[in-house]
């Protein structure tokens, strides 16, 4: 358990670290915005998928152990 919140811990602080960097995490190409009078949706394509593949990663080498 100490050996996961350690894991998890370091992951948080690479995200912001990154985000503090200047990528624009949510806000890269290919996620869609649309606005029209007093409506707007965004839908952050990109970003999930760039998650997903990252989290994957994590997991796969995870378990590799």
């Amino acid at each position: 358990m100490g050996k996961t919140l350690i894991i998890v811990g370091l992951v948080i602080a690479a995200v912001g670290a990154v985000i503090s960097l200047g990528v624009p995490l949510g806000r890269l190409p290919g996620d869609f915005t649309y606005r029209r009078g007093d409506f707007s949706f965004y839908f952050p394509l990109t970003t999930s998928i760039l998650v997903s593949v990252v989290l994957t990663l994590v997991a796969w080498f995870w378990g590799r152990r």
